[in-house]
């Protein structure tokens, strides 16, 4: 599951031509945190998933199936 994060949030910055440095900006993190996410060396909080949803203008949704 934590590998479909990643790839969603690599599309919707890609499609939202954002680079990682816009991103951490609009979400009030570090680039530094947004490069390790992506190459999957981060375990993000829920704090920062929402954060980093926000600054992609999405919604988080986490469900169990």
């Amino acid at each position: 599951p934590e590998y479909e994060i990643i790839r969603q949030i690599i599309l919707a910055r890609n499609e939202s031509n954002m680079t990682q440095k816009e991103l951490a900006e609009r979400a009030g993190i570090k680039q530094s945190n947004i490069s390790r996410l992506e190459r999957g060396t981060y375990n993000p909080s829920l704090s920062s998933l929402k954060k980093i949803a926000k600054g992609l203008d999405k919604e988080l949704h986490i469900e169990f199936r």
